[in-house]
């Protein structure tokens, strides 16, 4: 199966929403018009995340113990209008996620509940430590993972799979294309999963069975349902997925100690969440709980985080210490920051 997706920025939007738009990062392609599009993109954008400047910021610069973010499970509305309600879509090839500049002026007071939305964009913070974990943007590693998925002919037919850190949901959503059994999808935000990545499975979900976009269209269009859907009138690909909010250790107990049927995943997708240190035996631990004992992880990373301190490497290293995982750097991309894909599997999986 292939997977290959090619990115690119309109550069013809220039609307007074997108004055705080969170750019979307890919990696370059070699393709002309993808190029093209790079070197017309918002020259402010920054691969790197920013951390706020606030008192957010100086917890972390004084290392103080950030707060265990508890565990939730979102339950899929039986009203789909309800999910997919103020919703601007835009496509990435055939796959629909929400249009987040017009989040950030539609998501206020009920829908933004944790203030992640309107704190993001009022400090100009791509990461706040503790409080927003970056899921409002989709990071260029994101689209690594997917080129590697198509390079390496990765499988996914009757696996469980979960997309942790998932932010938009991109890498589930490509799990549950490719015939996945089972997808759950897992950030540290609630708002994220009720306002990004719900949306965007149940848009790409309800329209199932047609293509939706052939990437060079790109322009904002609502959701094409007329009336009110629900949830078992999706196909049947939305009922096999599950949505989780929280720190990944509460996540992990939530799953493990649910009265509800639970198998350990066979894959673990994740991108761009081993950017600070302080969280890594959380990941580790979670990892080892979670994984089936013949599973695989795939991790997209960038080699090093400027101002934050993680990196491939770092992590790499602690994975060794611990000594529960053996890791391999499959592959690694030259373009912009270097980052690399690795994968990690228990040392006595078969």
């Amino acid at each position: 199966m292939d997977f290959r997706f090619n990115f690119a920025v309109d550069e013809h939007e220039n609307s007074e929403a997108d004055a705080h738009f969170l750019v979307l990062c890919s990696p370059q392609h070699k393709q002309e018009s993808t190029e093209k599009s790079r070197k017309t993109a918002d020259p402010t954008a920054d691969s790197s995340p920013k951390l706020g400047t606030d008192e957010h910021q100086n917890e972390t610069t004084s290392k103080k113990k950030l707060c265990v973010k508890a565990a939730k499970e979102h339950s899929i509305p039986e009203d789909l209008n309800k999910v997919l309600e103020n919703k601007v879509m835009e496509t990435v090839l055939d796959l629909s996620y929400v249009k987040l500049s017009v989040l950030e002026i539609m998501c206020s007071g009920d829908t933004d509940r944790e203030g992640i939305v309107s704190k993001s964009v009022s400090s100009h913070s791509d990461l706040i430590p503790g409080f927003y974990e970056g899921g409002l943007k989709i990071w260029e590693c994101t689209f690594d993972l997917m080129d590697y998925f198509s390079e390496a002919e990765i499988e996914f037919t009757n696996k469980t799979v979960l997309d942790l850190g998932c932010g938009a949901g991109l890498l589930g959503i490509v799990a549950l294309r490719g015939k996945a059994d089972r997808v759950h999808f897992q950030d540290y935000n609630s708002t994220v999963i009720d306002e990004i990545t719900l949306p965007n499975v149940v848009a790409n979900c309800i329209n199932e069975g047609r293509r939706m976009g052939s990437g060079k269209d790109r322009k904002a269009s609502k959701p094409p349902s007329k009336r009110a859907r629900k949830a078992e009138d999706a196909p049947d690909v939305l009922n096999r997925c599950r949505f989780f909010s929280g720190e990944w250790s509460q996540v992990s107990q939530l799953l493990l100690s649910s009265n509800k049927p639970f198998s350990k995943y066979d894959i673990i997708l994740t991108s761009e969440t081993i950017y600070n240190p302080d969280y890594y035996s959380a990941l580790h631990d979670t990892l080892a709980e979670l994984l089936d004992k013949n599973g695989c992880v795939y991790l997209a990373s960038k080699v090093h985080y400027f101002g934050v301190g993680g990196g491939i490497y770092l992590f790499e290293k602690f994975i060794e210490k611990k000594n529960v995982f053996r890791t391999s750097v499959v592959k690694t991309i030259d373009q912009g920051l270097q980052r690399c894909i690795m994968e990690i599997a228990f040392k006595d999986s078969c």
